[in-house]
């Protein structure tokens, strides 16, 4: 799949499951900002697996570093298309983020939050075409206003934000194994898993109606689930009707008494 349909994917999946599992399991909300700004985390996640090749579009989201950083991840991965799109680097993804945020708290979530802009930056097409300082510095220069935003309106250490590293990886896996060439999900066994509903990457199914899908559904699950129930005000809890007051006599002064 291409980026920007892992990128979309990606938001999709965050915004479907931030908005039912923690309500259904921990009788928890999230606010709307905390959805808004997952899914932009999520959707980056959602490009992290393609940093297992150099020249990938997404290995120069940030000029020569990132391309260094695919270099080093293509290696350890074993080329493109292995371990990183495997449960292990889901599983390594999500770790690395819970701890990173452990020890380094919010300047960790705040880098990470950089990152996870810039890559879907690159996915989404939204920066100059090519790969060079043009294209990566109007990513870094859109990541970081964005990364001041959430610095000003996201307070403290969120703590779904290893989950929501995780989905994204996951959520680019899945989209990978709709392809002919599959996932060896089982890294370092070799075998791949496939359900090869797309036949070849960016063709009409994708790019015509995957991608424009989930886009509308992302929007729609969105506001159904977290726009709209703001604007409803809470009903006050019905009361119990009280007894009518007992009548009570009174004597005065000079009265006879009967």
């Amino acid at each position: 799949m291409l980026g920007h349909s892992h990128a979309t994917s990606g938001a999709l999946a965050w915004v479907c499951l931030a908005t039912t599992v923690p309500p259904a399991l921990l009788d928890v909300q999230l606010e709307p900002r905390d959805v808004i700004v997952g899914a932009a985390v999520c959707a980056g996640a959602a490009l992290l697996p393609d940093l297992d090749h150099h020249d990938s579009t997404v290995a120069n989201f940030l000029g020569p570093p990132s391309e260094l950083a695919a270099r080093i991840v293509g290696w350890a991965a074993g080329g493109h298309r292995r371990g990183t799109h495997s449960f292990l680097f889901v599983a390594l993804a999500g770790a690395a983020a819970l701890l990173g945020e452990s020890l380094w708290g919010r300047p960790f979530v705040l880098g990470v939050v950089f990152a996870m802009l810039a890559l879907a930056l690159q996915g989404l097409r939204l920066c100059p075409p090519g790969p060079g300082l043009r294209a990566w510095g109007s990513i870094a220069l859109q990541a970081g206003i964005g990364t001041w935003v959430v610095a000003r309106y996201l307070p403290g250490v969120p703590g779904w934000l290893p989950y929501a590293v995780a989905l994204g990886c996951l959520a680019h896996i899945a989209g990978d194994c709709l392809t002919d060439r599959g996932c060896p999900l089982f890294w370092p066994s070799r075998r791949r898993y496939a359900l090869p509903i797309i036949d070849s990457t960016g063709n009409n199914v994708e790019t015509m109606v995957l991608v424009p899908a989930m886009t509308v559904a992302t929007v729609l699950v969105f506001w159904v689930t977290t726009v709209a129930p703001v604007g409803v005000a809470p009903q006050a809890p019905p009361t119990e009707p009280q007894a009518p007051p007992k009548p009570t006599s009174t004597v005065e002064a000079g009265d006879p008494v009967r």
